[in-house]
């Protein structure tokens, strides 16, 4: 199977690295020229157009900073759709507008699939990080394969847009996540407790989450990199947002974290490193939230496995592959 990359950005680039990695017949494409060069060095062919992509390709994968972008790149690709072409959207995005571009596609005989991810982009590097598919079933098992060389646990969402919906609501749950670290840490430091011990009662405790035993590691560096930004929590939230007020939910901490994010993008900037909200309780209280022997920067660990698919807990297998 042919599949082609649009999009080698810090996600996108570590994605198709997985990829090519693992053998697959890759062509790229990105409007920064010196990236697609580097992946032609390692093995990649380069595509001169998003059109010349869907045409040479089985499966073309986006994974771009927003809808409008992507909406741009269909519009390329679109005449060149036709029946057993699949497009793959990894971006994180709206998932009604993931809904209408899969329609475009549908319509001319393609696949539509909204694959998002999940796990941090050191683990995106490693193709250790979790992926959403929300799709026919049968359009699934045909990805499936390639889909365990870039990621190590797969899941099946249920048709198109239902992975976005809910990629979004776990980024939701990251960002409160990262909130309440940061609380929990300089409230920890006000009160007078070593920030090393602290980590680690967090780390062993009820209170621990994946954000924790990551993000709070570059807190505590004082790098705060975990190459992602706020304007990207910001665009996560506030979709999250779009899906609650669709739904009818009256949410309460929502607004609230849109609020602080609103307020750290003002204070520091839109491209400021996300864990980098701590500041307004460092600058609020005085307190400096760093503490020694933490990484500055996100590594993943665990040697890279061989993907698989995920069943949803209580579902029967059989229907699962219906």
């Amino acid at each position: 199977m042919k599949v082609g990359f649009i999009g080698l950005g810090n996600v996108g680039g570590k994605l198709s690295g997985s990829l090519l990695r693992n053998g697959i017949d890759l062509t790229v494409h990105d409007l920064n020229a010196a990236l697609v060069a580097d992946f032609v060095k390692r093995g990649a062919k380069a595509a001169e157009s998003p059109a010349q992509l869907m045409r040479d390709c089985d499966v073309v994968i986006t994974c771009l900073p927003s809808p409008a972008a992507s909406d741009a790149v269909m519009a390329e690709m679109l005449p060149e759709v036709k029946p057993g072409k699949i497009w793959m959207e990894m971006s994180t995005t709206d998932y009604a507008e993931v809904q209408r571009l899969g329609a475009r596609v549908i319509g001319q005989g393609g696949a539509a699939v909204d694959s998002p991810v999940s796990g941090g982009c050191h683990r995106a590097a490693t193709g250790n990080i979790s992926i959403f598919a929300g799709c026919d079933r049968a359009t699934f098992e045909r990805i499936l394969p390639f889909l365990t060389t870039m990621g190590r646990r797969i899941l099946h969402t249920g048709p198109l847009g239902s992975a976005s919906i809910l990629k979004v609501v776990t980024n939701y749950l990251a960002t409160a996540n990262l909130i309440t670290c940061c609380e929990a840490l300089v409230v920890a430091k006000a009160a007078g407790m070593d920030l090393n011990t602290a980590y680690e009662a967090m780390k062993i405790s009820s209170g621990t989450s994946f954000v924790h035993e990551t993000e709070s590691q570059v807190i505590l560096n004082g790098s705060r990199d975990i190459s992602f930004t706020m304007d990207l929590v910001k665009k996560d939230i506030g979709l999250f947002q779009e899906v609650a007020d669709r739904a009818g939910v009256p949410l309460e901490v929502s607004p609230v974290l849109i609020d602080i994010f609103n307020d750290g993008i003002a204070r520091y900037g839109d491209r400021e490193y996300s864990p980098n909200i701590i500041k307004r309780l460092e600058e609020a209280t005085g307190l400096d939230i760093r503490a020694p022997g933490f990484p500055p920067e996100m590594l993943d660990d665990e040697p890279e496995e061989p993907g698989y698919e995920v069943i949803p807990q209580g579902a029967d297998r059989r229907v699962a592959a219906a």
